[in-house]
């Protein structure tokens, strides 16, 4: 048997180091091994942590060939960090750049890289690897544990702020055919989201939806339902969250990192996935419901095609 490479044993010790440490912040790590790195790798410190937006976007040789170093040290450097490799070590960037970018240097940065001729391709491409990327990151165990959770819950209370609204209005819509107790919780100011949460115990069940810049309001709304002993199950972009600080179980889904508006496409999707395998489980009960809510929309003419065939029966106008 030949001895393992180098580079074999620093993938093995990154990887036990996931296992046994917990994931601190790149800069933190950066600040702390710092004093133990090589000139090279103190170049690549530096420059990562005065230009993290820019590196964010640079492959392992073009982020040493800023700094005058090889690609196989920019390599090593992410493993001495504790990553099993590059593409670790630049999710946790691209981690480190999403909590810090405001409004304005999201828009810059959107402005340098997507071409104005191709912005339609550009979005959708976009939307296309953020699906990809989730159903690669996505746990089916913790998928599955949702649903048994929500299953078994008395009631499910939802909470999503700003940009995160519209997941968590269209989450509430679809479970209250699941469903007979959900509430979505309304936003408006602090106390009131405590106000709605006031009854929630151990056999109920939080559902918080919080993407960078990550809402106070929802970590603040969890925490609470947490202390109260409620299962929280969050929809977030990674397992490093902050909202996951409360989470009995995490669902990750990804967001664009710098962009002008939050990309919802991948968490929609996913929550899409977690509505079907619902209603699978309960699939009786949700033809019940829907079956009576066809009789009411009927009734009330709730859509368009109802009140063309109401207007028709009636011999108020000729449809050629």
């Amino acid at each position: 048997m030949t001895e393992k490479s180098n580079t074999e044993n620093q993938e093995e010790k990154a990887r036990d180091s996931r296992k046994t440490e917990p994931q601190e912040n790149l800069l933190t790590r950066l600040n702390q091994q710092y004093s133990s790195m090589s000139k090279g790798q103190k170049r690549l410190a530096d420059y990562i942590s005065e230009h993290y937006d820019q590196a964010v976007f640079m492959t392992a040789a073009k982020l040493g060939a800023q700094v005058n170093v090889s690609e196989s040290t920019t390599v090593r450097f992410a493993m001495q960090l504790g990553y099993v490799g590059f593409p670790e070590f630049h999710r946790a960037l691209e981690e480190l750049v999403m909590t810090r970018l405001n409004s304005i240097q999201r828009m810059q940065m959107t402005y340098g890289r997507v071409p104005q001729g191709e912005i339609l391709n550009t979005v959708l491409q976009s939307d296309i690897d953020k699906i990809k990327m989730t159903m690669e990151e996505v746990s089916s165990a913790s998928f599955e544990q949702s649903v048994e959770m929500l299953l078994n819950a008395r009631t499910i209370y939802i909470v999503g702020i700003r940009s995160c609204a519209p997941l968590a209005s269209f989450l509430a819509f679809y479970l209250h055919m699941i469903f007979d107790d959900v509430r979505l919780i309304q936003t408006s100011s602090a106390s009131e989201i405590f106000e709605q949460m006031i009854r929630i115990g151990e056999e109920d069940v939080m559902i918080g939806i919080s993407f960078p810049r990550y809402s106070l309001r929802t970590q603040k709304a969890l925490e609470f339902a947490s202390k109260r002993h409620a299962k929280v199950i969050t929809i977030t972009d990674s397992v490093h969250s902050p909202i996951n600080a409360w989470s009995s179980c995490s669902l990750i889904a990804k967001s664009d990192m710098a962009s002008i508006v939050d990309s919802l496409v991948a968490p929609l999707s996913l929550i899409n996935a977690l509505v079907v395998a619902l209603c699978m489980k309960r699939q009786e009960d949700v033809v019940d419901t829907l079956e009576t809510m066809e009789e009411i929309w009927d009734e009330y003419q709730v859509y368009s095609s109802d009140e063309i065939t109401a207007v028709k029966d009636k011999g108020d106008i000729k449809l050629s």
